[in-house]
């Protein structure tokens, strides 16, 4: 029986599972609905799309490298507890091992593609949730690629709940590119620098900072030059370049960069669970609900 679009739709819906997953469980029972749902079941798939609903906010950020390529990424579970399991940090390596290696498009691509064991990284992720008994995700990754004259600088804050991989040209000194990329976990700037800031930002942060020097009664034959000195110190909220360097406040990072003849190329800069809805558990609330595991 041809497995259609509307049956796969159907039973992800029904299970929760992954597309690839219900295509495979739909051929393999010729298209039979019931029987595809006891085979995802049985692998262990189903169970694992019960936790769906779950809100996974938790986790850690990683960052493998290899040579001239990287991959930062995050990956996400329910609690911070399992984020410290040592299965899930296994799990953290195997997938940052595969992404470096595989260089997918997308996640929805690198949750479809084939492992070494024979398995999607979907059904991979699955396993360990089976194990874990926590919803996991492979929630993002940026793969970044440098020549033999850059540096990667690789930093991860707290064991993980912040990383941050810059990319530095001009330079093969590791130690400023990490110095760099700690900065940027510190302070969390938007760009690199100010050409990166669109016009359209620049203009809407002009015309409020022009109605806040109106409204503090300035006169309007200053107020254009205070909003421009104002649309500086912006700038330096927001842009790596323009910012004071952690390590020695007495210098800009422009500063400290230059001074290793290098560029920044690029920066990542990932949080964990940030933009992502979470619930509102207290302590006590978190302890219970592993307890009761």
């Amino acid at each position: 029986m041809a497995v259609t679009a509307q049956m796969v739709k159907e039973l992800r819906e029904k299970t929760g599972a992954g597309m690839m997953d219900c295509k495979k469980a739909l051929t393999e029972t010729n298209g039979d609905m019931d029987k595809a749902i006891d085979f995802l079941r049985e692998k262990g798939i189903a169970k694992a799309a019960k936790k769906t609903d779950r809100i996974a906010a938790e986790g850690l950020t990683a960052i493998t490298t290899n040579g001239n390529d990287a991959v930062i990424f995050e990956v996400n579970s329910e609690t911070d507890f399992v984020a410290k399991n040592e299965g899930f940090k296994t799990l953290v390596s195997e997938l940052g091992e595969f992404l470096l290696a595989n260089k997918p498009e997308s996640v929805d691509a690198a949750l479809e593609a084939k492992m070494d064991n024979g398995a999607t990284v979907s059904e991979h992720i699955n396993s360990a949730i089976a194990k874990i008994g926590e919803k996991l995700t492979l929630r993002r990754f940026t793969l970044v690629t440098k020549t033999d004259a850059d540096a990667f600088g690789a930093y991860l804050h707290m064991g993980g709940r912040i990383g941050v991989l810059t990319l530095l040209e001009g330079t093969t000194e590791e130690a400023a590119a990490k110095d760099v990329a700690m900065h940027i976990a510190a302070i969390n700037p938007k760009y690199v620098s100010r050409d990166q800031v669109s016009a359209e930002e620049a203009e809407r942060e002009r015309k409020v900072l022009t109605e806040q020097a109106l409204n503090e009664g300035k006169p309007e034959n200053i107020v254009a030059k205070m909003v421009e000195g104002r649309l500086g110190k912006y700038f330096e909220d927001i842009c790596l370049l323009d910012q004071s360097f952690v390590k020695n406040p007495d210098l800009k990072v422009r500063q400290f960069v230059e001074s290793k003849g290098a560029t920044v190329k690029n920066f990542i800069r990932y949080e964990v669970g940030e933009g992502i809805e979470k619930r509102q558990d207290n302590f006590a609330e978190e302890v219970m609900s592993q307890v009761k595991k």
